[in-house]
């Protein structure tokens, strides 16, 4: 990596740090995840989060362990409605496995060796008793046994230990009220302490990159009901692997009831998690309650961000220069799109009411943004708020994007059809071409 680049992604990434400094975040790494030769990664990633100042906890589940181990044991695994039957000889199988995946998990938060990611680090990994389970019972006339799921959360008692700064380390087996323990799902568990905690994110692990469209791409954002018409489609699908179903059911589920955000990204890529947190869009795919990304009207305090958008330009001689105290005057004429506290577009419209007509001006979009049509987005909203004010006719003055002007259903037209007011302004210089819209 050249020197450039490692400080632009130093720089890139410390607003994300400062974010999500003292926030929470239950990761679910499932059993597929911990099979993998990028475990350890993972994990040294997210002790690197804990560093940070990030309060986690990290549930783990055991599926594809606890499978090998019952077949071993020549014990055939039984489900009912997609839920394991957890018979009592499987079942001691099942705290075996468990109880050695915790253990290897909390062997590895612990290393602080020279020469590793954990170097110097001295993490406190707690367990407990802060998850209490009950039992399915009996459903369709079938006893599903030992299998649970979630009665209760120890929301005091995981709060008290992530503040004294310990990762707390969660499993798929729970005790009741009445001393037995139960089998449970890890994504129950990862959804129900992300509810009860009010959690800021749930992050989990998939095989692919994220949750993908039809041409194999990943889909950054999700809102929870496409995630769940994604669901019912890949519900019929054999190939997709049972964790992600399980997780897009429990993002979904976590969203509803107030979780803001869920992110789903590969184990088999190393540092996806931190390419994830620590990136503008990410690698993997979000189910969110709320866009990332949000048009609104552009305040005093947004003219800094405007100004590092529109400055490029104006070297260039692209846009014509706007001064700071004129953009102090006009930034109620501004739209914005905004990403994570990023303006990455903007574009100002100003009124000629005695013309009965609006100018579009100052489009712009930041450079890594330019593939989604979010010009299209900020002309829509202006061309409503012409219409809104009952204007005849949106005009436009431009060098370079006379095309895509064109495009959008404006006309090339005469300096005499602007407004008096534009028309006295008008620089014959630029030669700047003149294009309207009819409303």
């Amino acid at each position: 990596m050249r020197t450039t680049e490692l400080v632009d992604g130093f720089r890139h990434s410390a607003s994300y740090v400062n974010s999500h400094r003292g926030k929470t975040f239950v990761v679910m790494l499932g059993g597929e995840a911990l099979a993998q030769n990028q475990f350890r990664s993972i994990i040294n990633d997210i002790a690197l989060l804990h560093s940070l100042g990030i309060k986690i906890v990290l549930v783990h589940g055991a599926r594809p362990q606890i499978d090998e181990a019952l077949a071993e044991k020549s014990i055939t695994p039984e489900y009912y409605n997609g839920v394991r039957i957890t018979e009592e000889d499987a079942f001691k199988v099942i705290k075996q496995v468990v109880g050695g995946l915790q253990l290897d998990i909390t062997a590895r938060l612990s290393m602080s060796l020279s020469n590793t990611p954990m170097q110097g680090a001295q993490i406190n990994v707690v367990s407990g008793n802060f998850v209490i389970a009950q039992p399915l019972g009996v459903d369709d006339g079938v006893d599903y046994c030992l299998s649970g799921k979630v009665r209760r959360i120890d929301v005091q008692g995981l709060k008290a230990q992530l503040g004294n700064d310990g990762i707390v380390l969660l499993g798929p087996v729970a005790a009741s009220v009445t001393g037995e323990s139960f089998n449970l799902t890890a994504e129950e568990v990862a959804t129900q302490i992300a509810v009860k905690l009010k959690a800021d994110k749930m992050i989990g692990f998939s095989s692919q990159k994220g949750i993908l469209d039809n041409f194999g791409e990943v889909l950054a954002e999700l809102m929870p009901n496409e995630a769940q018409q994604i669901l019912n489609n890949i519900n019929q699908e054999s190939h997709v692997c049972l964790g992600t179903k399980a997780f897009l059911k429990a993002s979904i589920d976590a969203c509803r009831n107030g979780v803001s955000r869920c992110h789903f990204v590969s184990y088999l890529d190393d540092g996806s998690l931190l390419q994830e947190l620590f990136s503008r869009d990410g690698v993997g795919t979000q189910i969110v309650t709320q866009s990332a990304e949000r048009l609104r009207r552009a305040g005093i305090g947004d003219i800094g961000g405007i100004l590092d958008l529109i400055r490029p330009l104006e070297e260039k001689g692209i846009l014509v220069r706007r001064s700071r105290e004129q953009l102090e005057m006009e930034i109620e004429q501004f739209m914005l799109i905004e990403r994570d506290s990023l303006v990455i577009g903007c574009a100002a419209f100003y009124p000629f009411e005695e013309d009965n007509a609006g100018e579009f001006a100052c489009l712009v979009v930041h450079p890594e943004y330019r593939d989604a049509d979010r010009g299209s987005i900020l002309l829509n909203n202006i061309i409503g708020q012409a219409r809104v004010r009952g204007y005849s006719r949106l005009f436009a003055l431009t060098t370079r994007s006379i095309h895509w002007f064109l495009e959008h259903g404006f006309e090339i037209v005469e300096v005499d059809e602007l407004p008096d007011k534009k028309k006295q302004l008008y620089n014959y210089q630029r030669k700047s071409k003149i294009l309207a819209l009819e409303l």
